[in-house]
Parts: structure tokens; C-alpha cells; sequence
């Protein structure tokens, strides 16, 4: 009986033994392997994976061009930040409209020496709200040159050399002119008549001989150093309407005209100040 237990146990420890030897030869020892083995093995697999069968059509899509291509130029002479464009005083000299970013909703290209604004000039940038060309050498406007721009409220000419002005976008808010060479036959009579939501209208240190027709909605009006020599009591208010106030109309400048105010005393009765100029 001890003899079986005795063989039966032998028995046990040499395949225990023999187990543990196949499992030492199995397993990898370090420098078993030349460097760099196992890294190189898996980029072969992964590269092997990646590839299309050979007679399978490679689905790849192709790499798409970048949409701002075109506008990198423009980056490159001005600063573009988030939705803003800034070309001012840029160097080499900027003669015509920039071409922008799709989404650009603030133009600033002050100081320039732009001569012209073109029709197509604004036309595929219809996201602009702000243009701030004060400075420049424009002398030319395409009457459609804002046609497009139906979201555009603030709009600054000051400063260039505009006989006529063009048609304006109806959401203005803000129009400046100051320092051109306007005269009354270059503001059509409708100019402004549309424009609802203007509130501030700069129009002064031009050629005026007459002011223009005055939205309901204009708050700030400047028409100073102009060639203005009379108003007329529907200039503010309303000859047929001895009711009618104009209370929106808190500051209107036209210093420094011809006109003798004090000789119109009806002229400013709907209005809640009078305006600054010559009463004697």
C-alpha cells in the first residue's frame, strides 16, 4: 500500500516539473528578442490592416480644400478675429476692398487709400454689421455697392472725397458722411426716407445748401460747417400739423452755415431743442 501512495506521488511531482520547464521555455526573457522587434511587428500588422484589398475600390474620401484659402491674403496684411476684420493704415498701401472671410460682420479699413467700392465689392459677405471706411480716398460708390447687405446697422464714409452717395441698407442705424464734398444734388431726395431705424446721422463739414429729408426715428444730427442758407417749417416739423412733435430729435448741430436761424422762428416749434447754429 505505501509503495502505490510512494509511486503515485512520484508520479505527480515529475509532471509538475515538467510543466514548469515548458512554461519557462515559452516565455520570452528579456534580450531574447532583438530590439525593437515587437514595435516594428506591430506598425507591420496595423499597416497591413490599413490597406485595401486588392481588387476593393479605395473609399478614401479626398482631402477636402480649405474654404478660407482665399481669405488667407487678407489675414496676412490685416488682423481677422473672430468675425472681425482689421485693415487699418495697412502697408503696402490697400487701394480697393479687401476680400474677406465668409461670416466677417465688422470691417474696419480706416486710413486707407481705397478709391472705388464696387458692386460686387460687399456682395458674398451679406453677415456684415459694421464698415468703417473713415479715411480713405473714395471718391466712387456703386449705387447697389450695399444692396445685399440687409443686416448691416452701422456705416462710416468720413473722410473720403464722395460727391454722391449710393443707396443705404433700410437697418441703419448709424450713417457717417462727415468730411466729403456732398452737395444737396448728390443726396437723392429719398436718401434717407426709408432708413426707419436710423438714429444717428453725420453729415457735417460737406457742400449741403439744404437739409435733407430727416427720418422720425433720428435721435443725434450733425450738419454743421455746411453751405446751408434757409430751413422751411417742414425741414423738422410739420407745416399741416400744428400737433405734430418731433420728440426723438434730441441734439441737431448746424453751426457754421449761412443760415440765420432766428429768421424761422416756426421752424423748431415740434421740437423739444432748438439747434445749435447763428441766431443773429
Amino acid at each position: 500500500m505505501k509503495a502505490l501512495l510512494f509511486t503515485c506521488l512520484l508520479v505527480l511531482w515529475l509532471m509538475a516539473a515538467s510543466a514548469r520547464r515548458f512554461n519557462d521555455k515559452s516565455r520570452l526573457r528579456p534580450g531574447s528578442l532583438p530590439n525593437g522587434y515587437i514595435s516594428e511587428y506591430l506598425k507591420s500588422r496595423i499597416a497591413r490592416r490599413a490597406l485595401p484589398a486588392a481588387d476593393a475600390p479605395d473609399a478614401t474620401p479626398a482631402p477636402r480644400e480649405s474654404d478660407g484659402g482665399a481669405d488667407l491674403p487678407t489675414c496676412l496684411l490685416c488682423v481677422c478675429l473672430s468675425g472681425s476684420v482689421y485693415c487699418e493704415e495697412v502697408s503696402p498701401d490697400m487701394t480697393t476692398v479687401p476680400l474677406l472671410p465668409k461670416e466677417t460682420a465688422y470691417l474696419y479699413a480706416r486710413f486707407n487709400k481705397i478709391k472705388k467700392i464696387g458692386r460686387n465689392d460687399f456682395g458674398d459677405t451679406v453677415t456684415l454689421k459694421r464698415i468703417d471706411l473713415t479715411g480713405n480716398l473714395i471718391s466712387e460708390i456703386d449705387d447697389a455697392a450695399f444692396s445685399k447687405l440687409t443686416l448691416l446697422e452701422e456705416l462710416s464714409l468720413a473722410e473720403n472725397k464722395l460727391i454722391k452717395l449710393p443707396t443705404l441698407p433700410a437697418k441703419l442705424t448709424s450713417f457717417n458722411a462727415n468730411h466729403n464734398l456732398l452737395k444737396t444734388r448728390g443726396v437723392k431726395a429719398n436718401a434717407f426716407k426709408k432708413l426707419t431705424k436710423l438714429a444717428n446721422l453725420y453729415l457735417a463739414n460737406n457742400q449741403l445748401e439744404a437739409v435733407p429729408f430727416i427720418p422720425e426715428s433720428v435721435r443725434i444730427l450733425h450738419l454743421q460747417d455746411n453751405n446751408i442758407t434757409e430751413v422751411n417749417t417742414d425741414t423738422f416739423c410739420k407745416s399741416d400739423d400744428s400737433y405734430y412733435l418731433r420728440l426723438s430729435l434730441s441734439e441737431v448741430r448746424m453751426d457754421g452755415n449761412p443760415v440765420v436761424l432766428s429768421k424761422y422762428p416756426d421752424s423748431f416749434t415740434c421740437m423739444k431743442v432748438l439747434p445749435v447754429g447763428q441766431y443773429r
